[in-house]
């Protein structure tokens, strides 16, 4: 009838319509209490109670019937603790138009408008201005249009107040004099402080960061979420982590010794905001030396990477509507009829969308116990008439299969047959992530809206999860799985069996995940190949990842770049992205070139589309669907080009992997890491190097033929023409689309020439 939780959703950019803003009030604001009502609802009342003082009574107004008021100004910077109205308002999903017309953008974009669409009936009024050291209580009355009424509970608030004193801060490098603890009356709640920072030092880092390499003059903060589209203009990642090189100068990193968020301003000092616990206790950890020296002792601390096999540097294919095993084989027949070696295969659309452990179309009956591949029957005239048998000629064609997965439990529409079972199980053995008051979590995000949610913190909770699914590996003998949607935790009032509140232990649920997964196929004997967009510190030994969803743009291309740096930078290193973008209107043919011609030269090379309900023309980022979308012939022979230099690169690719994985530099690293102390690197923040022999300079705008490129000391081969340069100096190359500029150093072209004569 009402709702009213103070906190929202926990969505933590945005406000929604039943919360208080602010949620953590400081002294002397005033605070907007807002409320959800049925339309049963003819007026609302709050009543207020300060400590000490008799109450009063406050009326709600309806949204829209006045301009709401009370509202704080916020966004990601420190010291705020929710956006401000009117940019939480302002900023339209991704995929809706100002007047709610849908956008281009399939699936996933209208999925959102209509999370965004269903925030109605809700009712507002503020409070008088909030004084340090009172409590205050309130509870709403609602009057109902049939003569009746309701009654909430009671909720509390205080006023918090920054001060010198409430904690304890441990580490080196604190500026005097500026830290401050945030406190109210139930305790601590953040602290502030920051870090000294010399003039011409560079801050690199956070995690996977879409929006700069360099991140000094400007604000970010550190949380998993799934920005649908334009992160970097965003500011938001899917993988950050509060961990940081300091390169120039003296040459250092730290990492603030947390999993809940951190906030960030980089100026002149490097200062930090941290949410704390009740220990009022926080650690940063500083690192000296180098940039892979810090990085080594980071990994020290986060877990290494783990070495996978040498498939993962082969071209992988997918798209989202290959949803047969007739659509499969006819684009992997096309991969041989055009002769592009296809190294990986991700099949995303396989499931039957309800349990996400049997393929769609199979006939079985639901069980407690896990499933093995003989109690499931498939239809010859089915979507996957022989899921085992496709994946064992696949593998004659020297093809791995890796078949995509959610963490949610999805209960709309209502479970029916195995879902209705696993569903029953998640519940009554407590195995599903919980809120505040013991009830089971349900996904408050757009993407599958009120699924229920595994607490993978649990060992028990991962190895019944994936039990379900150990008959795709041990018996169909899939080589992996896509974790994608590791981002659905929202909350800090959630609950989690290793203990953690949703405020420590929202940022590590996509870490579990893709662990869970990794041991489960190295329980089958396989390699952890999991291949996930989201993380936090400590997914560094857990498998390989992807950008995640972007569109066919060339800022979208130059965002990816810096994903990839940054995310190198705190010790991934199989990672990728969705080559020239995965979302919308197919590429042109010259955007689609470049970023293969780049994603030749990552640790994975990797080509996706969006499902957009089968309608024609395809969508598809196959090279065939974009040579004949496009009408240019260059399409299809460049690709191949590029798809037979990638199988000659891969061992070349492992033994760099193999360094990075045993404590060397990252494999795709930016030139700050071999080159921290040359001032001219910065003005070419996209140039990076792949191992320590290739240095690679994408071409990230249209209509280029030449590109300036600069080269650090050394002495250096163009890999296209042979032609030695020395470094230290900025160089002009050509940039035709089949030949995208990268030099190998001096000292290992004898070895690698051979690579680059074909």
């Amino acid at each position: 009838m009402i709702r009213h939780r103070p906190f929202g959703s926990g969505h933590p950019y945005a406000l929604t319509e039943d919360q208080r803003v602010p949620a953590a009030p400081l002294a002397g604001e005033v605070v907007e209490l807002r409320v959800r009502a049925s339309a049963k609802v003819s007026a609302i009342e709050c009543e207020w109670h300060e400590e000490g003082a008799p109450a009063i009574s406050l009326a709600l107004t309806r949204a829209g019937d006045t301009q709401p008021a009370g509202t704080q100004p916020g966004n990601t910077q420190p010291g705020n603790t929710q956006p401000s109205d009117a940019q939480a308002h302002s900023d339209q999903p991704d995929g809706e138009k100002p007047d709610g017309g849908q956008a281009d953008g399939g699936h996933l974009a209208a999925a959102q408008a209509r999370a965004a669409r269903a925030a109605a009936g809700s009712w507002c009024v503020t409070t008088p201005a909030l004084e340090a050291g009172r409590r205050y209580r309130y509870r709403f009355r609602a009057r109902l249009a049939d003569g009746g009424s309701r009654t909430s509970r009671w909720f509390e608030v205080t006023a918090a107040v920054w001060s010198e004193g409430g904690g304890k801060l441990h580490g080196e490098r604190i500026v005097p004099g500026s830290v401050r603890w945030l406190s109210d009356g139930d305790g601590v709640r953040r602290v502030r402080f920051e870090l000294e920072l010399d003039r011409g030092e560079h801050v690199v880092g956070f995690g996977e960061r879409f929006d700069a390499v360099d991140q000094r003059g400007r604000a970010l903060d550190a949380v998993v979420f799934e920005q649908y589209k334009a992160q970097g203009e965003h500011g938001r990642t899917y993988l950050p982590m509060p961990f940081a090189l300091v390169v120039g100068g003296r040459g250092w990193g730290f990492h603030v010794v947390t999993s809940r968020r951190t906030w960030y301003e980089i100026g002149d000092t490097i200062r930090v905001e941290a949410e704390v616990g009740p220990e009022a206790e926080l650690t940063v950890r500083t690192y000296d030396g180098a940039p892979a020296r810090v990085l080594d002792a980071f990994l020290d601390d986060a877990g290494r990477p783990v070495e996978l096999p040498a498939w993962v540097f082969r071209l992988w294919a997918s798209g989202n509507e290959w949803n047969t095993q007739e659509r499969v084989m006819a684009e992997m027949d096309r991969h041989r009829e055009h002769d592009i070696p296809v190294g990986a295969l991700v099949i995303e659309a396989w499931s039957d969308e309800s349990t996400f452990t049997a393929f769609r179309g199979a006939v079985y009956e639901p069980a407690e116990e896990p499933h093995r591949y003989a109690d499931y029957t498939f239809p010859a005239d089915g979507p996957w008439p022989d899921p085992k048998g496709m994946v064992d000629e696949l593998h004659e064609r020297g093809v791995k299969v890796l078949l995509w997965q959610i963490p949610l439990q999805k209960t709309r529409p209502h479970p029916r047959h195995q879902a209705a079972v696993d569903a029953r199980q998640l519940t009554e053995r407590g195995y599903g992530v919980k809120e505040a008051g013991g009830r089971p979590y349900r996904n408050r995000g757009w993407w599958f809206p009120l699924a229920l949610m595994p607490d993978l913190s649990s060992p028990e909770v991962r190895d019944w999860w994936t039990a379900k699914r150990r008959y795709l590996v041990e018996e169909v003998g899939v080589d992996g799985f896509k974790t994608d949607g590791g981002e659905h935790a929202w909350g800090h009032d959630l609950r989690y069996a290793d203990g953690r509140s949703g405020a420590e232990g929202n940022g590590l649920f996509p870490v579990h995940y893709a662990r869970a997964f990794g041991d489960l196929l190295r329980a089958a004997g396989k390699a952890p190949v999991t291949f996930s967009r989201a993380g936090f510190t400590g997914s560094q030994p857990h498998g390989a990842f992807w950008a995640g969803d972007e569109d066919s743009t060339w800022p979208a291309f130059r965002n990816s770049i810096r994903a990839g740096i940054t995310a190198s930078a705190c010790g991934i290193v199989y990672w990728g992205w969705d080559l020239a973008g995965f979302s919308g209107e197919v590429p042109g043919a010259e955007l689609y070139l470049r970023a293969a011609g780049t994603s030749c030269f990552m640790p994975i090379m990797q080509y996706h589309s969006e499902f957009n309900h089968h309608r024609t023309p395809s969508r598809d980022r196959t090279p065939w669907n974009v040579a004949e979308r496009t009408g240019d012939d260059r399409v299809l022979p460049v690709f191949r080009r590029f798809a037979h230099l990638r199988e000659r690169l891969v061992p070349y690719l492992v033994e760099e992997a193999r360094k990075a994985v045993g404590g060397g530099a990252p494999l795709m690293r930016g030139l700050f890491f071999d080159h921290p102390d040359d001032p001219a690197i910065w003005r070419f923040p996209l140039q990076y190097k792949l191992g320590d022999a290739l240095l690679v300079a994408p071409v990230t705008e249209p209509d280029i033929s030449e590109i300036s490129v600069y080269l650090p000391e050394g002495a250096w081969v163009d890999v296209w023409t042979g032609t030695r340069l020395d470094g230290g100096q900025e160089v002009t190359l050509p940039a035709p689309l089949d030949r995208p500029p990268v030099l190998c150093s001096a000292e290992r072209w004898p070895e690698l020439s051979a690579v680059f004569s074909v």
